[in-house]
């Protein structure tokens, strides 16, 4: 009896009411989705989870209710315009949760997914992945897109045939992020963060031209670690520099940690049979305590706007979703635990030609807090870093004006005045 499926079959596998999970970028499976598409007026109420979507489609729009819905947990170019246009739901989470919010919210829940081909032992590998899909193993259904451009990597993503309810083939290059074009600004703001990296720090590292211009500051250093939600291609470079062996690491020493992997080509072909990378589920990665577990920890995230509080908006822009909270919540948390642990959310101190300030006495209307003023550490612009852990209210107030764009100083010095945050 083979488990390769018919497209018949595979629907037949779905039941009403069905809670179907998908993984995170190159884990989603295109060929099953359009297959779900095909077939949708055979489905009653099924409902697709998923967190970063990669392709737009007709049931993401709302062509498909009453069938097949779309609930997202971090919007794309895929969703975005369709959660506006009232056609995707958003459940707000932190991407360590994940899992156990899904656990609990999904009822008759089945993972689909892309998978590299099975080896000799029976089993298959989530590839680019682990995300929430691999704690699913042994649990749920699941479906594969078995795809031999998916790189076969280690860890916990790890699935045997036994565990599968069947898979279909589906040979499809996968999606490549292209690197972010690098400016001056970009630069200055990367300079400040890592003039305070040392060797032997393990990097958590987001995703943007910000980070980017960092690690590629990071080349001389030596002995860094990483443990980090999203493996980039600026990862590979520390690697093939000697920057990054993780041998100072308190945790999985001499591994690279992530939950799953998004960048070039180059990147898949990096981490295709690499045993020095291993993917774990995001429940373990973005966990605060693992996280806390390395005492020389440093996380590097962006923003979008910050208030004289410290608060950190990182998912609306103009007071719109754009987004959603991600991982920059674990890490906050994690560093704030972590013996000698840094912390960096970095942004341009301006937006529009230096005519809007992303440095406010309050967060604009719409927007929503995504890092605590509790748990925020360093706020870097391109004018210097605030660092904030331990000040209170007048001091944060103080350092955060002198990193807001000059133009802009004097007006919010005398807006925290008049509320009373400073003298």
């Amino acid at each position: 009896m083979t488990k390769l499926l018919q497209p018949k079959e595979f629907i037949q596998l779905i039941d009403e009411n069905a809670d179907i999970i998908i993984p995170i970028s190159n884990g989603e499976p295109h060929r099953l989705l359009d297959i779900l598409e095909e077939h949708y007026k055979q489905l009653e109420n099924v409902k697709v989870h998923q967190l970063l979507a990669l392709r737009e489609r007709d049931y993401i729009n709302g062509k498909m209710k009453g069938h097949l819905s779309h609930i997202s947990y971090f919007l794309s170019a895929a969703t975005r315009k369709a959660f506006w246009e009232g056609h995707v739901e958003l459940i707000p989470n932190v991407f360590q949760e994940m899992y156990y919010l899904l656990r609990k919210t999904a009822k008759r829940p089945m993972v689909i997914a892309t998978a590299s081909p099975m080896d000799e032992h029976g089993y298959f590998s989530l590839g680019t992945n682990a995300d929430y899909a691999a704690d699913f193993i042994g649990e749920v259904p699941f479906v594969l897109e078995v795809n031999k451009h998916m790189p076969r990597t280690f860890g916990k993503n790890q699935i045997h045939i036994s565990q599968i309810a069947g898979f279909i083939e589906n040979d499809q290059i996968l999606t490549e992020e292209k690197s972010p074009v690098i400016t001056d600004k970009d630069r200055k703001i990367a300079a400040y963060i890592a003039d305070d990296i040392q060797d032997g720090d393990t990097l958590q590292i987001g995703i943007g031209a910000i980070p980017n211009a960092v690690m590629k500051m990071l080349k001389d250093r030596r002995h860094l670690g990483i443990h980090t939600e999203m493996l980039t291609d600026g990862i590979m470079d520390l690697v093939e520099a000697g920057a990054v062996d993780g041998m100072k690491k308190s945790t999985h020493k001499g591994k690279i940690i992530a939950t799953f992997a998004f960048g070039t080509q180059r990147l898949y072909d990096f981490i295709d049979n690499n045993p020095s990378v291993e993917f774990l589920p995001v429940r373990v990665v973005n966990s605060a305590y693992e996280i806390a577990k390395e005492d020389h920890m440093v996380s590097i995230n962006a923003t979008t706007e910050v208030d004289l509080y410290g608060q950190c908006a990182s998912e609306t822009v103009a007071g719109r979703y754009y987004s959603s909270s991600g991982g920059q919540a674990d890490f906050a948390r994690g560093v704030r635990l972590s013996k000698y642990g840094k912390g960096y959310v970095c942004m341009h101190s301006t937006v529009k030609n230096d005519t809007i300030s992303r440095i406010k006495l309050h967060l604009g209307e719409g927007s929503v807090v995504t890092t605590s003023k509790n748990y925020v550490d360093n706020i870097v612009t391109e004018y210097g870093i605030a660092r904030l852990h331990g000040k209170s209210l007048s001091e944060r107030a103080k350092a955060l004006i002198s990193i807001a764009h000059p133009k802009f100083r004097d007006e919010l010095t005398q807006e925290a005045k008049e509320f009373g945050l400073i003298e």
